[in-house]
């Protein structure tokens, strides 16, 4: 059997969730408020157990998941992302009193969580943060005060608690960051809604003297730049996936469209500059499906190069769905472009991935260091 073929269960349950989220989810989705958090759509994910499966689910799991709700609905494929994001530092590094509080809400649909790392200036340099965790010692509280801001959250800021990665060691670079849960009721704690290209609320964060506490540390003090790259090596390749089941989306239509719409005597399919088009989306798609999955099996494996096939599914899955829908949307015309049409849906929603969660240039910088550093590592010496 071919590496990584699906069990035919796993194809069946895949065919399922496309039905689920065309027929279920979509129409929640058609109902929310663009750059609003869409509640009813996230507690439709719970009451179907789909956020219950996102966090009892190992990496191909949640690739398939994800894929799966992107081809049918992408709003709904993002609200389950984005409580997977905002909710796995709690399940990695969480007390158990902190579990116990929040994760049954997560998976019941009624807690909306959002992750909270980039900055006006660190974003994709995630180890300059700068919001600071000062150390709060008045009546010997022995806890912290954030002061600062986030910047581009999602979720942000109508999440019911963050997930936030602030500095508590000054000049100890991504060994000084520590993650800690935060309520949004917190004292001090405030937001702005972003006008963004997106479906779903971003937002900035703005923290005057929050406090925090030991209790709300999640991990260890100064391990959060662990457990926020712990996240984004399991969630990349699931964006990944998102990417490929838009990319399929695209495709499906492009293929549709050119079997049927009749131009100089037949059917464009028939043309070979069509033709050739199609074949290389379905190519490319199909290539960055197999890298996505093969990341996933390496992280369920705990395979040592998990950063580098990460990095490699996001970077390879999210550039072709953005050349996918491009061609798809070209091979249309005008009418792709058309409001309600579902490549001009596609279309606005395709270019975010290539930033959010590590640009591309960012997947490529970790690329080559994990190559050079293995490179050294084989040579048993680094080169000069």
């Amino acid at each position: 059997m071919p590496v990584f073929s699906l069990e035919p269960a796993q194809t069946a349950w895949c065919a399922q969730l496309r039905t689920l989220a065309a027929e279920r989810l979509r129409p929640l989705a058609e109902k929310g408020e663009p750059g609003r958090v869409n509640r009813p759509l996230v507690a439709a994910l719970g009451e179907l157990r789909l956020l219950e499966r996102l966090f009892g689910a190992g990496a191909l799991e949640l690739c398939l998941l994800r894929e799966s709700l992107a081809y049918g609905c992408t709003e709904a494929e993002t609200a389950l992302a984005l409580q997977g994001l905002g909710s796995y530092p709690l399940v990695q590094a969480g007390s158990a009193a902190q579990r116990e509080r929040w994760l049954p809400e997560v998976v019941a649909g009624r807690a909306v969580a959002a992750f909270a790392l980039s900055e006006p200036d660190a974003g994709s340099d995630a180890a300059a943060l700068a919001l600071k965790a000062v150390p709060d010692r008045a009546e010997g509280r022995g806890g912290w005060r954030l002061s600062g801001e986030k910047r581009w959250i999602s979720n942000a800021p109508e999440a019911d608690f963050y997930t936030v990665f602030a500095r508590t060691t000054e000049g100890a670079g991504a060994r000084g960051v520590t993650a800690f849960l935060v309520p949004a009721d917190r004292p001090g704690l405030t937001g702005t809604a972003l006008e963004m290209l997106s479906p779903h609320p971003i937002g900035a964060l703005n923290f005057d003297d929050v406090p925090v506490t030991r209790d709300d540390v999640l991990g260890d003090p100064d391990g959060g730049f662990r457990v926020a790259m712990n996240t984004l090596n399991l969630f990349r390749p699931s964006v990944g996936a998102f990417a490929v089941g838009m990319a399929q989306a695209a495709l499906d239509a492009a293929l549709g469209h050119t079997a049927r719409r009749t131009a100089f005597g037949g059917p464009l399919k028939d043309l070979q500059s069509v033709a050739h088009q199609v074949a290389e989306m379905a190519t490319r798609t199909e290539a960055a499906r197999l890298l996505v999955y093969a990341a996933a099996a390496a992280y369920d494996e705990g395979a040592e190069d998990v950063p580098k096939r990460s990095a490699m599914a996001k970077l390879l899955a999210t550039e072709t769905a953005q050349y996918v829908v491009d061609a798809a949307v070209q091979l249309h015309g005008a009418r792709a472009l058309q409001r309600g049409h579902v490549l001009e849906h596609l279309y606005r929603e395709v270019r975010a991935p290539r930033i959010y969660e590590g640009a591309t240039e960012v997947q490529r910088t970790i690329i080559a260091k994990e190559l050079y550093a293995k490179d050294a590592k084989d040579a048993k010496e680094p080169y000069a």
